[in-house]
């Protein structure tokens, strides 16, 4: 795959994970997050990919995301980073996620949100 298509890829899936849809559903969870999927999240804590997958799942969220850039790491791995804007609250984070190809299928392993000063 073309960087351009991956990165067109990668970010879908991004935006995937922010819809409430996919937020809502354990099973699209499943689908999206490694099994040794963990996140530093912006507030600080440490979330793990079973802390998701349960009936409320992430939760809701509203945000808007820029400058998404993606690097490959090796054949089967991206590092994809952005900004995001969390609509409600106006908080900016620099937002960083690795990507990884198994199975037939790209799933994220790692996530973190780091808050940006205004």
């Amino acid at each position: 795959m073309k960087k351009t298509e991956l990165q067109e890829h990668i970010r879908k899936l991004e935006l995937s994970l922010l819809s409430d849809e996919v937020r809502r559903s354990a099973d699209r969870l499943s689908e999206l997050l490694s099994d040794d999927f963990f996140e530093f999240g912006s507030s600080g804590t440490v979330w793990h990919r079973t802390d998701y997958l349960n009936e409320f799942g992430i939760g809701k969220v509203t945000m808007r995301i820029s400058d998404f850039q993606i690097r490959r790491l090796d054949d089967n791995a991206v590092l994809a980073t952005y900004q995001a804007l969390n609509v409600e609250s106006k908080a900016r984070t620099l937002r960083s996620s690795i990507w990884i190809y198994k199975n037939q299928k790209w799933q994220m392993d790692f996530h973190q949100g780091t808050k940006v000063k205004d």
